[in-house]
């Protein structure tokens, strides 16, 4: 099977399902890719259903604002594969739905200019690419379209800030090989 990836905005018709996978793998690879159990266990604890009924919502009040500010890598087949795919679907119709599904490589998620006062800067809050689809510039891609949005937002300052754990390396280097520099240092405390 022959099978592309396109870009393109984030449907909130069709997507969310998909989206929510991506965001729990992402969520997941940060607990316990970059600390110890603890970490891993309260990103874990967080990823109930409410979490995901609420971040899909601010998604969809964030696209709201700025329908390009979720950009998802959407995995295309070939004819032939569709064709199979569809055949299939009529031998088992309640399958129908989740074969229709796109299925999502990775997606980026720019924060909207209403939000850019928070840093008076773009803000990349996420950016992540299914395992099996890194080394194969989908992620390049999906930066391009990040630069892109935030390269026509009114900014105070002209910059696009993420917040990247410095225990992340593969991240890094990723960030590194785009061009972003440290600025700053972010600290956090916990609240009761």
């Amino acid at each position: 099977m022959t099978e592309t990836v396109e870009l393109r905005p984030y449907d909130p018709d069709r997507d969310p399902r998909d989206l929510w996978d991506l965001k729990r793998a992402f969520e997941l690879g940060l607990g316990s890719g970059t600390g110890g159990d603890d970490k891993r266990a309260v990103y874990e604890e967080k990823l109930t259903d409410d979490y995901g009924e609420r971040y899909l919502d601010w998604v969809l009040w964030c696209t709201k604002h700025d329908p390009q500010c979720v950009t998802v890598a959407e995995v295309v087949g070939d004819d032939e594969a569709d064709t199979a795919r569809s055949e299939s679907d009529e031998e088992a119709p309640e399958e129908t739905e989740a074969a229709d599904d796109p299925a999502l490589a990775g997606y980026v998620f720019v924060l909207p200019q209403q939000l850019a006062m928070i840093w008076d800067a773009a803000v990349l809050n996420e950016l992540y690419v299914r395992p099996e689809y890194r080394g194969t510039g989908v992620a390049d891609d999906l930066m391009d379209a990040a630069v892109e949005l935030a390269d026509e937002q009114d900014l105070p300052l002209d910059r696009l800030v993420l917040d990247v754990d410095r225990e992340n390396d593969r991240a890094q280097a990723f960030y590194d090989r785009h061009g972003f520099e440290h600025w700053g240092e972010m600290v956090a405390k916990k609240l009761a």
